[in-house]
């Protein structure tokens, strides 16, 4: 039986587990993949007080670290569901069941796809979604970022110290990230701008080959030749495992405020996965300390 288990080791899962042991509490991480989430591809991290820049790896690297130091058990185990017993839970891998006294849900983000036809079978033959971790197979080449938020500034950005020319594609005609991004991207000259345009059509039977672009506005279609298509268009939670326990808002989040405490007394929601405004590193971090120190408060009162 343990007092915690974390579903997710990224920042927010860690950050709780840190917390957690050193209140004396046992505390399982359970982690269907990678540890470190969505930062780990990061290649700079410029924005976490107190740090002036570091990897997005060895930032998740030393959080890891410092959660088993501290004596978090983390092991690699998909969850597949939860329930609960009384005032306990059940906490279901396809290895085990495993009791214990609080959930802290930590399941972050995924990326989320543009939906256009054989986008899913060319991933890894020209579809990515981590500009950091493909952009180097491109060099030399011809690329295209889909997305007008910061991470797909990042992503051309990025992309245009290896690639001979880089199409940024967004649907508006504003971009949603920095501006400083916005404006270093204007200076370069392998940068184009598609603005008012979507994605409608990839091309290519073994790999990318191009893409069709809609203007959205004209309807005018345009071919861009490319050979690497980057998808930066947001990410998208994946909680309907956890549906019959917590309250879930129309876009799949946990309905949890900043106590993080959901629907269901001894759950709670910590991250991306939740309902918040802003997702950056720090409030993954600082969502972490909260759901620890409020789970630990939730077993001491029910000792």
């Amino acid at each position: 039986m343990y007092d915690m288990v974390i579903i997710g080791a990224g920042t927010a899962g860690l950050s709780a587990a840190i917390y957690g042991v050193r209140a004396g509490k046992s505390v399982l991480v359970l982690e269907g993949e990678s540890y470190g989430g969505q930062i780990i591809n990061s290649p700079e991290v410029e924005n976490y007080p107190g740090i002036a820049k570091i990897s997005g790896f060895e930032f998740a690297t030393g959080l890891y670290e410092q959660a088993k130091n501290l004596g978090a058990s983390i092991e690699f185990e998909a969850v597949s569901r939860v329930e609960k017993t009384g005032k306990d839970f059940i906490v279901y891998t396809e290895e085990r069941e495993i009791p214990c006294h609080s959930v802290i849900l930590a399941t972050g983000a995924k990326n989320r796809p543009l939906g256009v036809e054989r986008e899913v079978e060319l991933v890894g033959a020209g579809v990515s979604y981590c500009a950091t971790c493909d952009g180097a197979f491109f060099r030399g080449q011809e690329t295209a970022v889909v997305g007008g938020g910061s991470t797909a500034l990042e992503d051309a950005e990025f992309l245009s110290s290896y690639c001979s020319k880089v199409y940024l594609i967004h649907r508006r005609d504003e971009f949603r990230g920095e501006q400083w991004l916005v404006e270093n991207l204007r200076k370069k000259e392998n940068v184009e701008f598609v603005l008012d345009s979507r994605v409608t059509e990839i091309l290519g039977e073994q790999g990318v080959e191009g893409i069709l672009v809609e203007n959205v506005k004209t309807g005018d279609i345009r071919e861009l030749k490319i050979s690497g298509l980057f998808v930066a268009i947001g990410q998208m939670p994946d909680n309907s495992s956890f549906a019959p326990l917590v309250d879930l808002d129309a876009g799949g989040y946990i309905k949890a405020l900043e106590d993080c405490k959901t629907s269901e007394a001894g759950i709670f929601a910590a991250g991306d996965c939740r309902t918040k405004t802003v997702r950056q590193l720090t409030t993954a971090a600082s969502d972490g300390a909260v759901a620890g120190l409020a789970a630990c408060e939730y077993i001491n009162r029910n000792e």
